[in-house]
């Protein structure tokens, strides 16, 4: 099959099914600590159980959803200090990687990172939750990839994961949306100057003011 092919393949039931919950849960439909009510997601979808289940399965391995025998599943919670914790890391292996990429990066790397943020910024301006965490999420993990260490990319691709359930909570405010769009392009602009320092610094504080905006939604 070829790369176009695969590309018109209709998803299977469990990948559509995957990909909505993942909106759901990303967009703020579906908040942290919402039970999921997989009849009424079934019925929703028009799948049956078993692929529901199926996706419910592979997010909770990622951290998104949770699961209590007697309950079911809901989407998963976390602490202030879990989400500090999930923060420290991300700072201490996003560092890693940002350093290694930016000894690596190409014209063509600077190109896709600057597509991405044109990306941001239309999500951004329209007030589109869902489209603005996706396209942040391809701004910083095409600088991650640059970096040329896989096994690193993908577990800070985990740590994102364990958070994405109050994206729609940051995002959600324009004030937050337009800070986001600043300090990406000070890290575009220090990625383009080559300055490793800068670009981590800057990074540094872009991930400070997403922990200092969610705290009153984890304290409350």
């Amino acid at each position: 099959m070829s790369p176009d092919e695969a590309r018109r393949r209709p998803p299977t039931a469990q990948q559509f099914v995957l990909a909505e919950l993942r909106r759901a849960i990303t967009t703020g439909r579906l908040r942290p600590g919402a039970p999921i009510r997989q009849d009424a997601l079934a019925e929703e979808f028009q799948v049956s159980r078993v692929p529901l289940r199926e996706a419910l399965k592979t997010l909770q391995g990622e951290g998104l959803v949770t699961y209590e025998a007697h309950r079911g599943y809901s989407v998963e919670t976390l602490s202030l200090d879990d989400l500090r914790e999930v923060y420290r890391i991300r700072q201490l292996l996003e560092e890693e990687a940002v350093r290694r990429a930016v000894a690596r990066l190409t014209d063509a790397d600077l190109r896709r990172l600057a597509e991405a943020q044109d990306e941001v910024e239309r999500a951004a301006t329209a007030g589109d939750v869902l489209a603005m965490a996706t396209a942040n999420r391809v701004f910083h993990m095409t600088l991650f990839d640059c970096a040329g260490m896989p096994r690193l990319a993908r577990m800070i691709r985990t740590l994102w994961d364990t958070t994405d359930a109050y994206r729609s909570m940051y995002y959600g405010d324009a004030g937050n949306r337009e800070r986001v769009v600043k300090e990406h392009r000070a890290t575009l602009d220090a990625l383009r100057r080559g300055s490793a320092d800068e670009a981590v610094t800057t990074l540094n504080v872009h991930r400070d003011h997403a922990v200092a905006e969610l705290e009153p939604y984890l304290n409350a």
